[in-house]
């Protein structure tokens, strides 16, 4: 393929998970106005959310693997269509339950990162890994941010089954010019898919999940919550077992031990944590009426614009740490998008009041995410063998979504613990919750400052287990 058209090869990638990126926020702040329509209870509509976060949880490390053995280029095309059938579906959906299934579809594009990170490692000349992989992590930390701004404009303008339809049309597209121009894996691993461990890791990933989004309606210490971590905590010991003893893992557990691995893993848990909880809960912090003590008594187009300096800033930190990256490294960008977004925590802990207060923080936490992001998912592809590049990075994504869930649950107990008579949080519920993120972020930077520096050259070639080859690579 000629190396001109990597840029298109870029583009639909970028596209790709663009519109997931999107798609995990969007509806976030339209959801009450789908309750109504949809004639859905509160707890029943929150399923939304939930059925979304699980699929993705599930399928972006599998389908990550099987990339990896499969071919990445077919199995993009696949989770593209996927993503198209459930964004259809959902613009069609005559009732909750359907779009709750149409969610849970749409999550398996969460697989569009690992592969989207394979290919470039594939596909484009080493010089440009890079930089490629710093502006793809750019485009999907903006995506989300697009979905928090873009959909109260959408839902007003429009209705909020065009949530769904404008993505149709952009994926539509995208599967297209997929298939018509990104080539091939050169890189695949001989072997097969580990369906024993792809079924624990999903078991013990949903039964992790499942009580952290549901705790506040189920209640923390019922039975429903205490069994589900219980039984999370024996399929995490059985999967790891299983893992070690496969001669064809899923997840290559030695791949997890290395410095470079577990290190960004561990950051990327706390950032996670940090990172959905201000999405989670400073819009909510913004639409609160003025009469609760604080609070401006935002609309939903409102609350999107003032979280619009986030989508800049988190954008332009991603495209620069690119430029960056060769001269001060990876684990410099990870630490200090993590110490911005403490320092976004810390600010908004003690100042407010006002609304340029809040774009501050907006545009410093964004300014972290971007660094964070795009430091990553470069630390991970730097770090493993290529073979190993779908696998690793959907882990990476996971764990960060595992550590999102938990910040979001701790803090929904610290700002919802105690209510006024009107049915709202009290602001030192906030402001305590605004703590805990603080410290996430700075625990987060002090994990990203054990990562071991970055040695030059190619990552070693972690062995296959016994009886297993690997394909040889094509030659470019």
């Amino acid at each position: 393929m000629p190396r001109a058209s990597t840029r298109l090869t870029f583009a639909v990638l970028a596209t790709g998970a663009g519109v997931f990126s999107m798609l995990q926020s969007l509806i976030a702040p339209a959801l009450p106005t789908v309750q109504h329509a949809l004639h859905a209870s509160p707890s029943t509509a929150t399923w939304v959310m939930t059925a979304y976060l699980l699929s993705a949880s599930v399928f972006t490390p599998i389908l990550g693997r099987v990339g990896d053995l499969a071919g990445r280029k077919r199995t993009l095309v696949a989770v593209l269509l996927a993503v198209l059938a459930g964004c259809l579906v959902a613009a069609l959906a005559p009732n909750i339950g359907v779009l709750i299934v149409a969610r849970v579809v749409q999550g398996v594009g969460g697989a569009l990162f690992p592969l989207s990170f394979g290919i470039i490692r594939d596909e484009f000349a080493p010089a440009e890994v890079s930089g490629s992989i710093s502006n793809l992590s750019a485009v999907i930390a903006a995506g989300g941010g697009v979905g928090m701004v873009a959909a109260g404009p959408i839902v007003s303008a429009l209705d909020y089954r065009w949530l769904f339809w404008i993505p149709v049309a952009i994926v539509a597209a995208t599967v297209l010019i997929a298939l018509r121009y990104i080539p091939e894996s050169p890189e695949r691993t001989a072997g097969k898919v580990g369906w024993t461990g792809a079924v624990l890791l999903s078991g013990w990933l949903v039964a992790l999940l499942l009580p952290l989004s549901q705790a506040g309606q189920w209640g923390w210490g019922s039975a429903r919550v205490l069994g589900l971590f219980a039984a999370a905590v024996v399929l995490f010991a059985v999967w790891v077992v299983t893992e070690a003893r496969s001669r064809t893992p899923l997840i290559d557990l030695r791949v997890l031990r290395l410095p470079a691995v577990w290190t960004t893993n561990t950051a990327a848990l706390l950032f996670g944590a940090g990172m959905y909880s201000i999405w989670s809960f400073l819009p909510g912090f913004v639409q609160t009426p003025s009469a609760a003590g604080y609070g401006f008594g935002a609309g939903v187009t409102e609350s999107g614009l003032l979280m619009l300096p986030m989508l800049v800033a988190m954008f332009l930190s991603g495209v620069v740490s690119g430029r960056l990256e060769p001269r001060v490294g990876a684990k410099a960008l990870l630490t200090t998008g993590a110490a911005l977004g403490a320092l976004a925590c810390g600010f908004l802990t003690l100042w407010h009041d006002a609304r340029w207060q809040i774009g501050v923080v907006a545009a410093l936490f964004g300014l972290g995410i971007g660094l964070a992001f795009a430091s990553m998912a470069n630390l991970i592809v730097g770090s493993v063998p290529a073979a190993q590049t779908g696998a690793a990075t959907g882990m990476n994504a996971n764990i960060r979504t595992i550590g999102g869930s938990i910040g979001a649950a701790l803090t929904s107990v610290l700002v919802t613990g105690r209510l006024q008579p009107s049915g709202l949080p009290y602001a030192s519920g906030y402001t305590h919750g605004w703590t805990l993120l603080t410290l996430l972020c700075l625990a987060a930077a002090a994990a990203a400052l054990l990562v071991p520096a970055r040695r030059q050259g190619p990552p070693a070639e972690v062995p296959a287990p016994p009886g297993v080859t690997r394909a040889p690579a094509r030659v470019r």
